[in-house]
């Protein structure tokens, strides 16, 4: 048995090295190789064995790392987070982008918060009836090397209908006259001193973002973790604040929770999705608006599989029927690691 290499990336991407330590070491009964580590609590680790680093770096923004992994292909991970992995990301961006677009009755135009990687305008861009999308991300290095290492978004990136500017989200959609069918937040997950946590905000919702939709307009929004030992963190408290914007007399009506499992996170995810009309689309009427709006097959979501992922477990709903907290600027909720600015502070 050899020593085995570790690349430890949790919250921070220090140098690669070796260690022989009982605790740290990780060994493997197959050939050597490199590890990527991600803390997702202090009691709590989750390990890649890797084929390549394909990239790390550290943008004005963000700690960024592009690994080829051995069991999910090609994974981005960002301030030590795993945002995507090519194997099952599918499962992600068919969530977050699909129930709102197939709820919206004519949907033209979208704006992308994020979404970087480009996965989530090559979603988007499935559907027929798609004129425009923007998509507004702040890191130009993310989305250089998206570009150049994640190929299958190589045709959404070179499509004329999308509009590609690297700008802060909130300003960019403040100074905007134009409104929006769909808003999208595929941001990545609030980190204390990351740049996205402040697009999760009550303010930012109610006095930038709801003022830019049409008046069917739909927000749907990556909301963090949602398995059973971690939906407080930040989902909870996400769709809570969404109910306290949108329509906020029957808020269980115009604001919708759902999850699914994504291997690739080790967890349970969560996304809401929230409007000031109803979302009156029946069951029975999602498959034939797939048939009918989108182009090629989707790979994981139908209308059984959206009606499971908007059925919650008790722990859950009670967590969020119970919820108090209302996201703000003073008062943010963070999932664990720090961003850039926190360590620099």
């Amino acid at each position: 048995m050899g020593e085995a290499v570790e690349i430890m990336f949790g919250n921070g991407f220090p140098e690669i090295h070796k260690d022989t330590s009982p605790i740290q070491t990780l060994h493997s009964n197959q050939q050597d190789c490199h590890w990527y580590e991600e803390t997702i609590d202090d009691d709590l680790k989750w390990s890649f064995a890797l084929n390549s680093v394909l990239h790390t770096g550290t943008s004005e923004y963000q700690e960024i790392a592009l690994l080829d992994t051995k069991h999910f292909g090609k994974v981005l991970v960002i301030d030590g987070k795993m945002q995507s992995a090519e194997r099952d990301e599918f499962i992600y961006h068919e969530c977050l982008i699909h129930p709102a677009l197939l709820f919206h009755p004519n949907p033209k135009t979208v704006f992308i918060m994020g979404g970087g990687e480009g996965s989530a305008a090559r979603e988007i861009l499935k559907h027929k009836t798609i004129e425009k999308v923007v998509m507004c991300d702040i890191d130009q290095e993310v989305v250089d090397f998206c570009r150049r290492f994640l190929t299958v978004n190589s045709e959404a990136f070179c499509s004329n209908k999308l509009e590609l500017v690297i700008k802060d989200a909130k300003a960019e959609l403040e100074k905007r006259e134009e409104k929006f069918d769909i808003i999208v937040g595929d941001l990545a997950d609030p980190v204390e001193g990351g740049p996205c946590y402040q697009l999760y905000t009550k303010s930012f919702y109610q006095n930038i973002l709801k003022p830019k939709l049409t008046p069917n307009g739909i927000f749907v929004t990556q909301a963090g973790p949602a398995g059973i030992f971690t939906h407080k963190e930040v989902f909870t408290s996400i769709y809570n604040t969404m109910k306290q914007v949108f329509n906020r007399k029957q808020a269980f009506i115009y604001v919708k929770a759902y999850t699914a499992h994504v291997p690739s996170f080790a967890d349970t995810w969560g996304w809401v999705m929230a409007s000031d009309q109803e979302f009156e689309v029946g069951w029975n009427e999602i498959d034939q608006r797939i048939e009918d709006r989108v182009k090629g097959e989707l790979m994981y979501l139908n209308a059984p599989s959206f009606l499971s992922a908007a059925t919650l477990n008790k722990t859950i709903s009670l967590a969020l029927e119970k919820e108090t907290e209302v996201y703000s600027e003073e008062n943010a909720r963070f999932i664990h690691g720090h961003g850039v600015a926190y360590r620099h502070t």
